[in-house]
């Protein structure tokens, strides 16, 4: 997010990942098969409020820690048809939408930086949220949290939510964070420092406490 606090700090000792790694990243996301369900994520993870519990499969290679974990997951979520999500009602995500989220998805392992707006440098909240709706369909959001949590329709029911819809966090009616919804009750996000992007849940655990509402932009 753009509004500095003492659980944001700079850090400046982290270097940024290479534009390489991230564009191979891409290529995977796209070629990996549809897989037929979600895997099921530790016990031991699970219980921690604000631990990440990403899907582990064998191969990392040299990708972002948790990018490839989550790889075969979000690969699925975009996957036109979506056979583990056996609704009957599924409408299939429309061409910009399914760019915004290709674009999120591509910044997945890029490191948080506060205050950052671009991949070279590292993403805050808000920071990745603009740079993923400019570059992929030329939407310019405001730069601070609070602000893009102000734009287009209240999605106030989180049943509700649809892929590219904002979510918006915070404590006591405060807005201090924002995120892509990706579908399946899954954002993408610039968490905090120390963490780089990632999917999280809106279900469980740290996030889904924080949770606040949806806003649906317009034109997406």
């Amino acid at each position: 997010m753009a509004l500095k606090h003492t659980a944001h700090v700079s850090d400046s000792s982290r270097a940024p990942r290479g534009r390489g790694v991230r564009l191979a990243l891409a290529a995977l996301l796209l070629a990996l098969p549809v897989v037929p369900a979600l895997a099921q994520q530790s016990a031991q993870a699970g219980a921690s409020a604000t631990a990440e519990a990403p899907m582990v499969f064998s191969g990392a290679g040299s990708l972002p820690d948790g990018a490839l974990a989550l790889a075969s997951d979000i690969s699925r979520l975009l996957a036109s048809g979506k056979t583990a999500a056996a609704s009957q009602d599924y409408k299939p995500t429309d061409g910009r939408i399914r760019t915004v989220l290709n674009s999120a998805l591509t910044l997945l392992g890029t490191p948080y930086r506060w205050g950052g707006t671009n991949p070279e440098s590292g993403f805050d909240c808000s920071g990745l949220v603009s740079y993923v709706f400019r570059n992929a369909v030329g939407l310019e959001l405001p730069r601070v949290t609070r602000d893009q949590a102000r734009q287009g329709e209240l999605v106030a029911d989180k049943s509700e939510l649809e892929e590219g819809d904002l979510v918006v966090f915070g404590k006591r009616g405060r807005v201090d964070h924002v995120g892509i919804y990706v579908g399946e009750g899954r954002f993408v996000h610039a968490p905090s420092t120390g963490k780089d992007v990632m999917v999280s849940s809106l279900e469980t655990g740290y996030w889904s406490g924080k949770y606040m509402e949806g806003r649906r932009l317009a034109g997406i």
